[in-house]
């Protein structure tokens, strides 16, 4: 046999397959321990601003990054003008929460993350993907040479609709009879998976390369998955969260039609996303990516990496309901609130702060309301607990909401602060007394707190942190 070993072992032959399969069974998988797992590094790409800093400040003074979108915002610039101001015409919400970009701190730098030579042939969603990761990274202080310490980084970077923007582009193309001007990218530009792709080749992480499509809960399944992938032992480091490109019009013309977003406030966008409000008509669309860096405790502490918080319980669910609205109850965000809490060993009274889902949808707050109040009971209705949506100031990123709302809770563990819920004028009827989401910033010591992430087809994902202090 020594000639014919290989890289994976050696090449089996009959007598060996004889050998094993005269085995009736065999023993039980190693029993391992779970691991515990931390938050070292953040990075975001948000419409309140480009990273972490710019983002937290504005979030926490209460701004708003929603604004009125003009018919240049549809990316349809190879249309025929009359055909791109028709369909502006025809969008009955004409607000999004879009990036800033330019070349000026806190903006997004399109110039040298989706023209440069080196990212030609990206997406947009790629590109705000790209940027987190390397905010998040340097914030980390995780740049691994060894190429060990590369086999145990991962990546777990998901989206909800990818390029939609190239689709219609190619659309386009294919009506006007010129597919031969089709670009050889098309593809690799629309996978939702070739942002993890190009993070893991960038970097020559060759740990575990993992992408999660779960429309509106995709970052923070992105995030429990990457830390399951941690605590099994898979790897070390994993960099995990989401990203979306979404303001296009097509995405745009999509959700209205579903009657999902906002259509009463377009003379006034600033009001537009209110969540938990009596006057939501729907959510406003935005894009953005959030990235962390999720790490082995032991291996953080070893190495000095500065520590926000620990990951403590991940729990999924389904609601088993309709394609597009949960059921009025919230039974799903009850199950996985419930599963989260499970995990992490904590009683819900020991839970100081809840980043709700809440897009300023109807419905949809109202059953994620009630599941709150089900599962928390006095602990929320005396008071005890905060809560409050963040979407109010960057709007509903879809696949980027989970993770970059994810992230926003663990700034609130490591500053003390409780973000505001933006435009809450009127709370619904479900709010009462002590419980009753917050209308200012609060300043508070914050040990556990939860992150609610729900989309359609009934998929929900929460994440409970604790602090390591």
């Amino acid at each position: 046999m020594r000639g014919r070993r290989k890289w994976l072992g050696f090449i089996p032959t009959r007598l060996h397959f004889l050998r094993f399969s005269s085995s009736t069974s065999f023993d039980p998988p190693p029993v391992r321990h779970l691991r515990r797992v931390v938050v070292t590094g953040v990075g975001m790409v948000t419409p309140l601003g480009c990273g972490v800093k710019t983002t937290w400040k504005r979030l926490i003074e209460g701004e708003c990054g929603v604004r009125a979108i003009s018919p240049d915002d549809l990316k349809m610039n190879s249309f025929d003008p009359e055909v791109k101001l028709y369909t502006f015409d025809q969008l009955t919400s004409k607000v999004a929460a879009i990036v800033p970009c330019g070349s000026s701190s806190g903006e997004f730098d399109e110039e040298l993350w989706l023209n440069s030579k080196e990212h030609r042939s990206i997406a947009r969603f790629i590109g705000y993907a790209l940027c987190a990761v390397d905010e998040a990274l340097k914030d980390a202080n995780w740049m691994p040479t060894e190429q060990d310490e590369k086999e145990q980084t991962g990546v777990s970077l998901g989206a909800g609709t990818g390029s939609i923007s190239d689709i219609l582009e190619a659309s386009r193309m294919i009506c006007e009879k010129n597919i031969r001007r089709l670009s050889p990218f098309f593809i690799p530009r629309i996978l939702i998976n070739m942002a993890s792709g190009h993070v893991s080749m960038k970097y020559g992480f060759q740990g575990p390369n993992h992408s999660s499509v779960t429309a509106c809960a995709t970052g923070a399944h992105s995030i429990g998955d990457a830390a399951r992938m941690i605590q099994f032992g898979d790897t070390d480091v994993m960099v995990a969260g989401g990203t979306e490109a979404s303001i296009d019009a097509l995405s745009i013309a999509g959700f209205c039609r579903l009657r999902a977003l906002s259509t009463k406030y377009n003379s006034k966008p600033h009001e537009a996303s209110r969540p938990f409000d009596c006057g939501r008509d729907g959510f406003v669309i935005g894009e953005g990516s959030g990235v962390m860096v999720l790490e082995e405790l032991e291996h953080a502490r070893k190495r000095g990496a500065k520590i926000y918080a620990e990951l403590h319980g991940y729990g999924t669910s389904g609601d088993a309901h309709h394609i597009t609205q949960p059921h009025i109850s919230g039974r799903g965000a009850v199950l996985a609130m419930i599963r989260a809490l499970k995990q992490s060993g904590l009683h819900p009274s020991q839970v100081d702060y809840i980043n709700a889902h809440a897009t300023s949808t109807p419905l949809g707050d109202a059953a994620e309301a009630n599941a709150i109040k089900s599962v928390f009971s006095d602990h929320a209705t005396s008071g005890a607990l905060s809560l409050s949506s963040t979407k109010g100031a960057i709007g509903h990123l879809l696949g980027a909401a989970g993770a970059v709302e994810a992230i926003f809770t663990v700034l609130a563990i490591h500053h003390g602060i409780a973000p505001l819920t933006l435009n809450l004028s009127g709370p619904d009827p479900v709010f009462s007394g002590g419980y009753m989401p917050l209308t200012t910033s609060k300043e508070m010591p914050i040990k556990a707190a939860l992150s609610n992430s729900f989309g359609f087809g009934g998929t929900n994902s929460c994440l409970l942190f604790t602090s390591t202090n």
